[in-house]
């Protein structure tokens, strides 16, 4: 797991918390703020897993 993943994963932990008592309180503008945070974690794994996928492309030419 890599920077990017660690990265995705608290995005996506504080959208849903940002998301969540958006809700609760009626707040839309935080409601939405949430649903940004949890697309940039989405963003972060994608970009952990391409990275993940090279690193081991890379290792698999090595052998």
């Amino acid at each position: 797991m890599d920077r990017e993943h660690v990265k995705g994963t608290a995005d996506k932990a504080k959208g849903a918390i940002k998301e969540g008592a958006g809700k609760l309180s009626g707040d839309k503008d935080m409601e939405g703020e949430g649903k940004i945070d949890k697309a940039k974690g989405s963003a972060h794994k994608a970009a952990g897993n391409v990275k993940d996928a090279a690193r081991d492309a890379a290792d698999a030419i090595r052998k």
